[in-house]
């Protein structure tokens, strides 16, 4: 398997591996029916902000790795911006 085909199926991986951490995003904290204490309802809220960031993370690195074997930068796909100052402004 050479190294593009190498990327392909990590990226894929990836793709899998943000559904499960959205599944685990989405899962209720803890159960109401239970006496849950501060320090377990603080792990499992630390628990899904590390599952959202996660899978912000692997997605941002998935996007760059399709941009660079599509060869393209994530520069490509960002709309231009004009910083050059108005003949008006520039006057004043």
């Amino acid at each position: 398997m050479n190294t593009k085909e190498t990327k392909k199926s990590i990226i894929q991986a990836g793709h899998i591996a943000v559904e499960e951490l959205i599944k685990v995003a989405k899962e209720p904290i803890v159960d109401t029916s239970d006496d849950v204490s501060a320090d377990r309802l603080k792990n499992a809220a630390a628990t899904k902000k590390l599952a959202i960031f996660d899978a912000f993370e692997i997605l941002n690195r998935m996007e760059e790795e399709e941009a660079i074997l599509e060869g393209k930068t994530k520069e490509d796909d960002k709309p231009k911006r004009s910083y050059s100052i108005s003949p008006e402004k520039r006057s004043k």
